[in-house]
């Protein structure tokens, strides 16, 4: 086995012209169908934690004069805060199906494709 041969190989594929093949346009498409859904959970889910992390604070008296009217206050952002947690889950599933539905069309032709070149 020559190592030499094997390691120029490698070199000379790192800094050959690409062409863009259909797989790596497949995963394009995957990762384009995907995004959308996962950019809004991520900032869906940060909101979420830090309205749910407000209210704690309130409700704990760290923030606010620590009266009754805070307490509950503090109470209800965070239920809203981590009711918002608890249904980003539901959004991201029914978000992707969606984007999944509109790329779906492109994605199996172009996955046929590849599936018939292999044959």
């Amino acid at each position: 086995m020559n190592t030499d041969k094997i390691y120029a190989e490698a070199i000379v594929n790192e800094y050959s012209k690409k062409n863009a093949s259909k797989v790596v346009a497949l995963k394009k498409l995957d990762r384009k169908a995907k995004l959308p859904a996962e950019v809004f959970t991520y900032c869906f889910g940060i909101v979420c934690a830090l309205v749910a992390g407000t209210g704690m604070c309130l409700s704990m008296g760290v923030v606010g004069d620590g009266s009754t009217v805070f307490t509950a206050l503090g109470i209800v952002v965070g239920i809203i805060g981590f009711v918002g947690a608890a249904v980003n889950y539901p959004i991201y599933r029914k978000i992707l199906k969606s984007s999944k539905e509109k790329y779906a069309g492109d994605i199996i032709r172009l996955a046929n494709e590849i599936a018939g070149e292999e044959d």
